[in-house]
């Protein structure tokens, strides 16, 4: 049998997947994705799905390509769904598909420990203190058995942790070679089974910043892999845009300036003026941060012409200049020095690639880039792309070996387009020529779901607003003992509102409020999906953007979704600004063809958070009505799912109280 035929026995009634998942039913649009994976695995060629909620994506993918057997990279958006897919599904597909296969997942560098820093870290300043020594200890037990160095696996390791940066390793302070570890480096165990195993995991983060520096593994994977599949691909071109760009800042350069300093004895031994090239550098990088303003209020230039907007072209070309000549000449300089001290080496490549990115920078604008600069303490000059179609492109047309088939390139997520044929996500992809395929949801979301958008409700410019929405959060979620989410698409908004939630439930008790930052995402998501118990208090969650995506609540522990407004672009944004340059260069509407759909995306995006499953029920409150009052609002709600319409407070009250058994407030104030 084929691939197709395989796959149709898999998804049987009490076929491999039947097996793998209790409950398990059939379900239309998973077999017709998964019959289009293997199509496209078996040919070669480039398929987008764009797979509704609740359709299971992961298992329709993964099938196909494990039956076929082929050599296959999968990459997803965050290093958790890498853990998932690595350690959870593909084991269990294996084992009931009856494959055998080596499955290795690679990450950065900065998720593995680094043997030879965690040496030195006790010693560090930053590691001082009792609970810092503490961890430090329970690492170094940890790191006695631990089979591959991920500090995600390690038990009571504090997220987000200071001292990550003392026991990981960067481009910039790793050894390679000459390291003492270097033959028990974590890094590279898991580069070495990436390169032999047949389906690896990474992450959309790793991938991009290697296509670009080519330094953990997955340049050199790609062009042995048969099929690449991107979940979560909607964040392909935000992602890929941050890491194939290039920045370049004058902290950067003092903290190298630094780093050559302690090495002051061997740097001796070949010149006695390095220091002055050392001084002239730091010169001209305070030349720039004095000619730009920096200071403690931050503020971006634009930069589209050779000079930055609003800079005196004779002194930028100055100090230009003499930035790039005193990093020659460092740079002349380690490279006659570098076998006199391992560590000149690596000095010397740090130089060379500051060097190499502040030409590219500061040079003529490259077509289809941008440039901008920000400034504050320090200044921070960025070069990037407006999109990744063309790194992708260059990729996906790349021949393969000779004697091997075309290679697949499978793209899925649940959101990725408002139009039938994903014009905007094909286009900034370089999918142009692709396959497309759009399989709906299975939830009844007529029956399942409302959406509510309050009348009489303050415009987003207003500076009420905010506290409206926490008004109407805080009489909502009492009717529902909490059970509530507040989406805010900014960072203030989020913490007016949490404020006001916080003070309000201070005073009257009955609800905790969680606000976004206050613990870890992973603490906040657990209490939120443990449901309150008699006695104990309900849950009101308020979060920003973080929390649109990727957040997975079923059940009664999520009824209520407020979504505070439409997530509109910031129109500041360097990269906005040139795309709607882009957009206009051709002669289009950069409102109608560019923020009109990311909008509709995102508010899809944020409202998928509301049912995760056949048995879920909630409502959808949006509080922003110029979806009702602009001729606009018709476009962006057409891509919501199809929920039913709440027209009045009168229904909304009665929707709440259905949802619970016992209504504890009249909602007379709507």
């Amino acid at each position: 049998m084929g691939v197709a035929e395989d796959v149709a026995a898999a998804f049987a009634q009490q076929g491999a997947v039947a097996q793998s998942q209790s409950h398990y039913k059939p379900r239309a649009g998973q077999i017709a994705m998964a019959r289009a994976v293997a199509t496209t695995v078996e040919d070669g060629g480039q398929l987008v799905v764009e797979a509704g909620t609740g359709v299971g994506k992961t298992f329709a993918y993964l099938v196909p390509v494990l039956l076929s057997r082929r050599r296959a990279m999968v990459s997803t958006a965050t290093k958790a769904l890498q853990d998932q897919l690595a350690l959870q599904d593909i084991p269990r597909l294996l084992e009931v598909l009856q494959v055998p296969a080596r499955v290795a997942v690679l990450k950065g560098r900065a998720s593995y420990l680094c043997l030879n820093r965690m040496e030195f870290a006790r010693q560090h300043p930053d590691a001082s203190g009792a609970v810092n020594q503490h961890h430090l200890a329970e690492l170094e037990r940890w790191a006695t058995h631990t089979p591959n160095g991920d500090l995600a696996e390690m038990q009571g390791w504090p997220d987000q942790s200071s001292l990550e940066p003392l026991v990981t390793s960067t481009r910039d302070n790793c050894l390679g070679s000459a390291c003492p570890q270097a033959t028990a480096c974590f890094v590279n165990r898991a580069r070495s089974g990436a390169m032999v195993a047949d389906v690896v995991v990474v992450n959309h983060h790793l991938f991009f910043s290697d296509l670009n520096v080519r330094e953990s593994g997955v340049a050199e994977l790609l062009p042995r892999t048969e099929v690449v599949v991107f979940d979560e691909a909607h964040q392909l071109n935000d992602i890929g845009v941050q890491f194939l760009g290039r920045q370049w800042s004058t902290r950067q350069v003092e903290i190298l300036c630094r780093d050559l300093n302690h090495h002051a004895t061997s740097l001796s031994l070949g010149s006695a003026n390095w220091r002055d090239w050392i001084a002239k550098l730091l010169r001209a990088t305070d030349d720039l941060k004095a000619m730009t303003t920096g200071g403690e209020n931050s503020q971006t230039l634009a930069w589209s012409h050779s000079v930055p907007d609003g800079l005196d072209e004779v002194v930028w070309r100055i100090c230009v200049q003499a930035i790039a000549m005193s990093l020659q000449q460092l740079l002349a300089l380690l490279q006659l020095l570098h076998e006199a001290d391992p560590q000149l080496r690596h000095l010397a490549e740090r130089t060379k690639q500051c060097l190499e990115e502040f030409e590219f920078i500061a040079a003529p604008l490259v077509l289809q880039h941008t440039r901008w600069l920000e400034c504050a303490l320090h200044v921070k000059l960025f070069s990037s792309p407006l999109d990744i179609g063309k790194t992708l492109a260059t990729h996906m047309g790349a021949l393969p070996p000779q004697g091997e088939a075309q290679r697949a390139w499978i793209f899925t997520s649940a959101t990725l387009g408002t139009d039938t044929d994903l014009a905007l996500f094909r286009a900034e992809c370089g999918l142009e020529s692709s396959q497309v395929l759009r399989v709906d949801s299975p939830f009844d979301y007529a029956a399942q779901a409302a959406l509510f958008i309050p009348s009489d409700f303050p415009f987003p410019m207003d500076p009420l607003h905010s506290l409206e929405v926490a008004h109407l959060a805080a009489q909502s979620a009492r009717v529902l003992g909490g059970r509530t989410m507040v989406l805010t698409t900014s960072l203030r908004a989020m913490h007016a509102i949490g404020v006001a939630l916080q003070q309000q439930f201070a005073i009257t008790g009955g609800l905790d409020v969680l606000v976004q930052g206050e613990m870890s995402k992973r603490e906040i998501l657990s209490r939120v999906s443990n449901l309150p118990v008699e006695g104990q208090n309900g849950l009101v969650l308020v979060a920003s953007m973080s929390f649109w995506e990727g957040v997975d609540i079923p059940g009664d522990a999520l009824q209520l979704v407020i979504i505070d407004k439409i997530p509109f672009l910031s129109p500041d944004g360097a990269l906005t600004q040139a795309r709607e340059a882009q957009v206009r260069s051709r002669g289009q509407n950069p409102f109608r063809v560019f923020h009109l759909p990311h909008a509709a995306l995102g508010l899809k995006q944020g409202a998928g958070r509301l049912i995760r499953s056949e048995t879920d029920r909630g409502i959808l409150v949006v509080c922003d009505p110029r979806l009702t009052s602009k001729s606009y609002g018709k476009k962006i709600l057409s891509a919501l799912p199809p929920m039913r319409r709440i027209p009045s407070s009168d229904d909304f009250q009665s929707e709440l109280k259905a949802l619970t058994k016992h209504a504890t407030t009249d909602l007379s104030w709507l």
